[in-house]
């Protein structure tokens, strides 16, 4: 097997003390100091994490807005340009190949921002359905560097660095050509822990010192470097999904609860007829929330229960560092799915009761 790929801040995290671990293909730091401690930072003040191994693909061309369309499930006919949209790319099943953040220069050319252990995989879907469509698509996954800054203090400290005012850049817009620290970069307010924050693109030879420069600026109101293991604990305490966790390509968007991103009122993508299908028949399972009512922390795979059968599984699962609670996200069978419905986590050799709960864990704060 090869050595993981490194980003341009690898050698940052070394000197900050991270303990770097092989995440898709990729050597970055699961965490620093602790993840508790870092996840705390992002909710009270701000984290700066390394978010490089990230993919970015161009779409340019006459029929650019035409090809996203069919490629994806949400509708992005009415954006405005320096908007972003979320959305999933499904197969013709339903099963979801990846999700992914649109970002609109203009009617001719987007950025699509995909998750870093789905690039080749993602990058080959695009290129083998882009058909007649009149348009090119470019990986640039390669020459690009991003971090995102967390937190309810990100705004004050990333502001310090730059004369442009960030309050303007809106929740799910992003503005290109922001001079931060005296380098050019392009600046999004998207997020992926609950919390305010702004997602940095820039290039390679001028992220570790923007790096120490966000560090440097955030030092007296706590900000700190954040890993990999506390931007899962976020992400999953604000209900944000993982692919690999509550997305899969044997998962559909409506099964996973994201049917919001699912625009069947368009007039075709790829997974559309499956998607429309399943949605009059009804579902047969689909994700919940659930938290433990007695002793044992819930993981990644482990079997859901009723009564000693097997119900379903979990999909994520932790001990709450902001609820101080064990809970998790499980998809079940359909009938298990109200809420207070009792079910049992399959804990090793033990059988732990819990109980299906609301998905919103944790009530997002987000800059509207």
């Amino acid at each position: 097997m090869s050595d993981p790929k490194k980003t341009s801040l690898y050698h940052a995290h070394i000197r900050h003390g991270g303990k770097v671990v092989d995440y898709s293909g990729w050597a970055l730091p699961v965490q620093y100091e602790g993840i508790t401690a870092e996840h705390e930072a992002v909710r009270n003040n701000a984290g700066l994490f390394d978010v490089s191994h990230m993919g970015e693909v161009e779409v340019k061309g006459k029929q650019a807005t035409d090809y996203i369309q069919n490629l994806i499930t949400n509708d992005i006919s009415a954006m405005n340009d320096n908007q972003i949209i979320y959305s999933l790319m499904c197969y013709p099943n339903g099963g979801i190949v990846d999700d992914l953040l649109v970002y609109k220069y203009t009617d001719n050319y987007y950025m699509l921002v995909i998750n870093a252990g789905n690039v080749d995989k993602d990058v080959q879907w695009m290129k083998d359905n882009i058909g007649s469509y009149d348009m090119e698509l470019v990986d640039i996954s390669p020459d690009v560097s991003e971090v995102a800054l967390q937190g309810p203090k990100a705004e004050e400290i990333l502001q310090g660095l730059t004369d442009t005012n960030l309050s303007e850049i809106a929740f799910f817009y992003f503005k290109k050509d922001v001079e931060i620290a005296g380098k050019n970069c392009l600046v999004s307010r998207t997020g992926y822990t609950g919390e305010d924050g702004f997602e940095i693109y820039m290039e390679h030879e001028d992220a570790e010192y923007l790096w120490d420069k966000i560090l440097e600026a955030g030092k007296d109101k706590g900000a700190r470097p954040a890993g990999l293991g506390s931007r899962d604990t976020l992400r999953f305490e604000a209900n944000l999904p993982l692919y690999g966790n509550e997305f899969s390509p044997e998962i559909t968007p409506l099964e996973a609860g994201f049917g919001m991103f699912v625009k069947l009122n368009k007039s075709n993508f790829i997974g559309k007829e499956a998607l429309a299908q399943q949605k009059s028949e009804g579902l047969k399972r689909k994700i919940v929330g659930f938290e433990m009512l007695g002793p044992g922390v819930p993981r990644h795979g482990y079997d859901v229960l009723s009564n000693g059968k097997r119900i379903g599984f979990v999909t994520t699962g932790y001990n709450s560092p902001t609820l101080k609670k064990n809970i998790g996200l499980a998809m079940v069978d359909i009938e298990y799915s109200e809420l207070d419905t009792p079910i049992e986590i399959q804990i090793r050799k033990n059988v732990v009761k819990a109980k299906v709960v609301a998905r919103k864990f944790y009530t997002k704060h987000y800059k509207k």
